[in-house]
This record gives structure tokens, sequence and C-alpha cells, in this order.
């Protein structure tokens, strides 16, 4: 195939899988480099994101990064808020039912998301984006159109998506309305006439459903392009939220660089190749050095150069116990009642999720106070007053300031 061209080499970039990408390059509808080379028009690459959640992290960006690549060689990127699809809930990979989303719920939700991807994509290019929302289309759909879509695919072949057939077989309800939703992003495709659809690895089954349905409406099939889940910085799981594994994309500075700078060893080659452009081949030796340039390059992609610079030293001040460093996150004592214990308090904190994990932390001897580890999780504060301008701290990753 020869020397990839830069703009290839970062589309291409950390990508599982292209399909169809037959290896006839002289047939352009079948092989996405032909395609490329031979087009004579921007092509149309697509990214749906359903705002389920408030926050985005950096597992997430991975395909929006993707869509940046393609920005930059010529191309236009169609980046759909899933105002519509979000009130049904992906069941990729679900065990179970996903609660439905209200109006206001994904409305709320989807007012964070274009801040939090503005730090990636080129906003300012005439004809690089659109942003659109699928309630444009799906919301007008009758009940005829509803049927013509349902027509389109087998019970047999919606059993045969992962997930479904697991649910089925354990004999855990799948409702009808979840079917809906692979449909319902493929139609997406066809309303915005992709030529491209990005995702995730666990989203070839709903990509696939957009090509059939774009063949069935007369138009030219899309392209899907593969790309991996992320695992969170535990090592061990796919990056989640609700594993407190993650790397928030709205994190502070300091808090984002302190986790990234802990990437374990297996992950840090996946993390640079998928959250940064860094050459791989001229990536530091030493695995402490990686880590290092890792967490200072992609916090200062999110919150520039001097505020990545400070964090790293505030980073180091703290392990180190150099004093507290202006950039810790603060947290309001007025939210606490006093007198309070150790392990309330800490609770109370975006620290810990709840009492009970704080209990445990600090039985564990992962808490410090402004550097001196607490160790009796029923020690008890009876005001607020020595606790000002400390720095709480859980493992080496979580800090905050208390204020008043």
């Amino acid at each position: 195939m020869g020397q990839l061209s830069d703009d290839l080499q970062w589309i291409y970039r950390g990508v599982t899988e292209v399909f169809p990408d037959q290896p006839d390059a002289d047939n352009p509808h079948e092989n996405l480099r032909a395609r490329l080379a031979q087009c004579d028009r921007p092509l149309r690459v697509k990214l749906g994101i359903d705002p389920t959640g408030a926050e985005i992290h950096v597992g997430h960006s991975i395909p929006v990064r993707k869509l940046r690549a393609f920005q930059d060689a010529g191309h236009t990127a169609v980046l759909i808020i899933g105002d519509f699809t979000a009130r049904i809930g992906d069941p990729t990979g679900k065990s179970e039912v996903r609660k439905q989303l209200t109006e206001a719920e994904v409305k709320a939700n989807a007012a964070t998301y274009l801040e939090q991807v503005r730090p990636i994509l080129d906003f300012d290019t005439p004809g690089r984006l659109e942003i659109r929302y699928n309630s444009e289309w799906l919301s007008d759909l009758d009940l005829s159109q509803i049927l013509e879509l349902f027509a389109t695919m087998t019970v047999g072949q919606m059993l045969a998506k992962e997930g479904f057939a697991e649910r089925y077989e354990k004999g855990t309800p799948v409702f009808l309305h979840e079917f809906f939703y692979p449909l319902m992003q493929g139609y997406d495709s066809v309303a915005v006439k992709a030529d491209i659809e990005l995702g995730g690895t666990d989203q070839k089954f709903n990509i696939a459903v957009g090509r059939d349905l774009q063949r069935h409406f007369g138009l030219e099939p899309q392209f899907g392009m593969l790309l991996p889940l992320l695992l969170g910085t535990d090592g061990a799981q796919k990056m989640s939220k609700s594993l407190g594994n993650y790397v928030g994309l709205q994190e502070d500075p300091l808090t984002m660089y302190s986790k990234l700078e802990k990437t374990p060893d297996n992950l840090i080659e996946q993390y640079f190749e998928l959250l940064t452009r860094l050459p791989l081949a001229e990536l530091p030796e030493n695995p402490r050095d990686r880590q290092k340039l890792l967490a200072l390059d992609v916090t200062r992609q999110f919150h520039g150069e001097a505020a990545a610079q400070q964090a790293q030293t505030d980073a180091v001040n703290l392990v180190q116990g150099g004093g507290a460093a202006e950039s810790v996150p603060e947290f309001s004592l007025s939210e606490v009642n006093f007198p309070a214990k150790a392990f309330y308090l800490l609770g109370t904190t975006p620290l810990c999720a709840s009492s009970s994990e704080a209990r445990r932390q600090i039985q564990g001897g992962a808490v410090k106070l402004e550097g001196d580890r607490l160790s009796d999780p029923n020690l008890v504060f009876e005001t607020p007053n020595a606790l000002y301008d400390k720095v709480l701290q859980v493992g080496k990753k979580k800090f905050i300031r208390l204020v008043k």
C-alpha cells in the first residue's frame, strides 16, 4: 500500500476495523482509502452522541477526535446529538432495559455536550461541521413510516444483536421499544446522507443497520469505521463514570493530570495512540516519563499550556508534601453538618460516592488531610474552623481544598 499521507495516517490511527473494505483499490464503493482518494466532494462523516448523562470522558472523545481527523482532511463532520434516541437509550451491552429519560433530562444533558467537545472539533472553518439533533426528523415520523422501518428487519435479525440474544436466553425482558433504537440510529444515516459512520467496536450492528436502511431508501451505503473502547484508569474494565475509572473532559486540570499520570503500564501506549497525536515511535523509554508526557499532553488539549504546566507542578507539590496547590478544586464546608465524623465529612465531598466508601477508604489508609493520614473514620470534627484551607486527599489522584 506504501506510505500513507499525513491525513490518512491520522484518519487510520487507532482504528480497529473499517467495513466494507475490500482489497480492490479500484472499487471505491467497497474500499475507503480508494473512496477518499477518488471522491470529488467532501465526504459526510457521521458521529452520533446520545446525551444520556451530563459529562463526557476521554473514552467518549476518541470518535470525536476521529471526526477532527476527517475535518482536517477536508471532509464534513456531521455531529448528531441524539436528543430523541437518548430518551430510549442504546441497549447495546446492557444486561437489562435502560431507564428511559425524560425530555427535560435529555435537554439538560445535551446543553453541556457541545462545550465539552469544542476543544477537539473545528467549529470555525466553513463547511467543516454540521451539528444536528435527531429529533429534527425522528419526531416527525408517522405510523406508516415507522412500520416501513420495522419492515426492513426480522425479529431473528434483532435477536442476533449482542445483548438482546443473551437477555432473551436468560428470560430477561427485551422490550419492543428497544428494537426501535438500532432502526432510529440507522435512519439518522439516511436523514443526513452519511458516507461514513464512526463508532466504538460495540456499534457494528447499529452501523450496519444504517447501511441497510440507506440501501432501502436508494442511497449509497455508508462505510463503518470502528474504534476501540477505552479501558479505564483501573486497567481492567471499560472506562465508566459509574465505576469511577474515568477521566472527565470537564475535570479541573489537576484532577485530569493526576489521573492520567497514573495510567497503568499496560494501557499507556493505547492512551497515547487514541488520545494524542504524538508520534508513537518517539515516546520516552522511561515508563514514568511516558506517564507524565501523556498527562501533560491531554491536559493541555482541554485546559491550555499554562494550566497543564501548573497542574504538573501542583501534582509534584502535593505528592512531595510541598504545600497546597492553587489549582486544587474547592469544596465548601457549608454543605456539611457539624459536628461531623471523618467518614461523613469525606462522604459528603466529591472524593467518595458514599459514606460507606469513605469509611473503607479511611480504614484502608488512603485518606490524608493536609498530608497527614486519617486512620479513624469516627474521628469527630466539632467545627469546620480547623479545616478551612486544608487539602483533603484520597489516594494519589483525588484532591480538594476545604473552604468556607
